[in-house]
């Protein structure tokens, strides 16, 4: 899939089939992940990635917006290992720009995800890093569930030239 094509129709997909996602396309996501962008090149991330069914039944438990994972054959838990920081503050940035390449190279490898949001809330943080058994000095950014789509669901076109400005607002 070309590039254009893939951010262009690529969208959150919430249903998934049963049928297990092969390691060899989760090493190529995490592949997609780890060649994202970084401050000063840091590279902070981290991944955990959850296939056993107790975990990932275990989520929505606590997660009022992570119910896709009752169907989710996978999911990509990416994190900040905080000790590696060099540039205060940029762990996100760089953890976000690897959730991104995850999106998109799972819809160009014809898998269905969806960026479930954990920081900066407490609430969803604190029960991950619980259940993942993450050191302290590891935050979980974001939660990416995945497998093969259930759902079709149809390209949005965003652009709205209303929102470019050009040289100042």
């Amino acid at each position: 899939m070309e590039t254009m094509e893939a951010i262009l129709t690529r969208r959150s997909i919430r249903k998934f089939k049963g049928d297990p996602v092969p390691q060899d396309l989760l090493d190529r996501l995490l592949e997609a992940a780890m060649s994202a962008p970084s401050a000063g090149n840091e590279q902070v991330w981290e991944f955990v990635v959850l296939t056993d069914r107790r975990l990932l039944d275990e989520i929505p438990t606590f997660h009022p917006f992570a119910q896709m994972l009752k169907t989710a054959p996978a999911a990509i838990l990416i994190c900040g290992d905080l000790s590696r920081r060099k540039y205060e503050g940029f762990w996100v940035q760089d953890c976000a720009a690897a959730t991104q390449n995850v999106l998109l190279a799972a819809h160009a490898l014809g898998l269905g995800a969806v960026w479930v949001g954990l920081h900066p809330n407490p609430q969803r943080e604190e029960p991950v890093r619980r259940l993942a058994g993450l050191p302290d000095h590891v935050t979980p950014l974001s939660l990416i569930p995945l497998g093969y789509p259930a759902e079709h669901v149809e390209p949005a076109h965003r652009f709205d030239p209303k929102r470019v400005h050009h040289n100042g607002w």
